[in-house]
């Protein structure tokens, strides 16, 4: 039987809900229904519908899943697609470390992970009961916090790959280090999270860098551009521009209560029946389980001074993790609009930025100082990234694209600069805004 063909102009036709077809090695699937059951969510679906997503299928999914594609299948083949050489060596790239078996699980490295936490958390807690030192109860709630990122990471790594065989107990660990001891919905970071990886840095897509009215990463953004995560305006008015203009002094003092956000976008999601949530009670039931425990130790402080410090200590320490996720793309490149599929690897490496430390420390930055080889091998356990860190400079080098990398230090000077640069078009007030919108729209932020 002759093939049937398609063109990459009819197939981006197929590019909304309940009409949503994309390309994979060429072969077209329509993923409209699928797309409601998908366990990455629909948004990396629909934001990426209409093309060939073949790198960035590779990128986050097992061999195993290659099984379930014939179902979707249209049977239509993409007739004008060419493949870049950078995606081909990428792609071999992946192969290369799936034969490896560097995608497989460790799950004994998240035994270790989860009794260190449990050791965090029990000190923290007996050093609220078992004193009455003013400054352990200190410690104690700055303890909480750095509890607090650990879980994240936690959370993150289970999130992106099978940390352990036991599909059950990873959804029970992620609720509990998650939902009911961190009270961050797993259901909220994993949507959010996937949105952020499958259109890193463009500005209407990436929720992580959505931060009207207190930050703007570009002057672009004073084009009140739509969130399409959100699926609202994000508008550049008085109050925006007042707060951009100082942010470059605001952003640690924000950055240390950033975590309020986090509870409250996890109960916007959890409480809202816009969206679709996967074991929606599950996940109320942790979040209330974190909202009983957590007030209840403050209580058993001695009096309102110590329980103040003790949150404030516990939510300050955890504006570290927020200043590390800033830290890797706030500098970086940014652009306007959905991502390319066919672009993947060039944008991924433009929206990422890595942190140079020794590797005694990458416990402490999650893995995630290692950015760049994250974002392009999502699946990949942090324990890995260190070593295929070579294989990717040298790729990146091939194709003549970005590797970037600076120190800790040097890397809140790029943030802090670029936050000021940014500051001070804002805080140019001979300009009206119809010159901001012109700047935003012809200057590259």
């Amino acid at each position: 039987m002759a093939k049937k063909y398609i063109s990459q102009q009819d197939l981006k036709t197929h590019n909304k809900s309940g009409d949503l077809w994309i390309s994979i090695l060429n072969k077209v699937y329509d993923v409209s229904e699928w797309s409601k059951h998908h366990p990455g969510g629909d948004l990396p679906l629909l934001t990426l519908a209409g093309q060939d997503v073949t790198d960035a299928f590779v990128a986050y999914h097992p061999t195993s899943a290659w099984l379930y594609l014939d179902k979707f299948f249209t049977g239509y083949h993409l007739k004008d697609n060419s493949v870049s050489q950078v995606s081909s060596d990428y792609r071999k790239l992946v192969a290369e470390f799936s034969k490896m078996g560097l995608f497989e699980t460790r799950g004994h490295r998240m035994m270790y992970t989860l009794c260190f936490l449990t050791t965090l958390f029990v000190t923290s807690v007996c050093g609220v009961f078992c004193s009455d030192s003013t400054w352990l109860h200190l410690f104690s709630g700055g303890l909480m916090g750095f509890f607090w990122i650990q879980c994240g990471w936690v959370g993150h790594d289970s999130g992106h790959h099978q940390v352990m065989k036991n599909r059950t107990f990873v959804h029970f660990m992620q609720l509990i280090v998650g939902n009911c001891l961190s009270g961050i919905s797993i259901a909220w970071w994993k949507r959010e999270h996937n949105a952020h990886h499958i259109a890193c840095n463009s500005l209407d897509f990436d929720p992580d860098i959505q931060s009207i009215p207190i930050f703007a990463v570009s002057n672009r953004l004073f084009n009140s551009l739509k969130s399409q995560f959100y699926d609202r305006m994000m508008n550049f008015n008085s109050i925006a521009r007042f707060l951009v203009s100082y942010q470059h002094w605001t952003f640690y003092p924000v950055a240390c209560f950033a975590r309020v956000n986090l509870l409250a976008q996890s109960h916007l999601l959890l409480l809202s029946n816009k969206k679709k949530v996967v074991n929606r009670k599950q996940e109320l039931i942790g979040m209330l389980v974190f909202w009983i425990w957590y007030p209840l130790l403050i209580s058993c402080l001695p009096n309102w001074k110590e329980r103040v410090m003790f949150v404030v200590a516990s939510f300050s320490v955890t504006g570290i993790q927020q200043v590390q996720f800033a830290l890797n793309h706030f500098s970086s490149s940014f652009y306007v609009g959905p991502p390319c599929a066919n672009d993947w690897f060039r944008k991924q490496t433009e929206g990422t930025l890595n942190i140079k430390n020794s590797s005694w420390m990458d416990w402490f930055y999650g893995g995630l100082n290692f950015q760049v080889e994250h974002h392009l091998f999502p699946r990949l356990p942090r324990c890995h990234l260190r070593t295929i860190s070579p294989l990717v400079v040298e790729l990146c080098k091939k194709h003549k694209l970005p590797y970037n990398s600076a120190s800790f230090l040097m890397a809140n000077a790029m943030v802090i600069g670029n936050l000021r640069s940014v500051a001070l078009q804002a805080r140019d007030l001979s300009k009206p805004i119809s010159i901001l919108v012109w700047e935003a729209v012809n200057v590259h932020g």
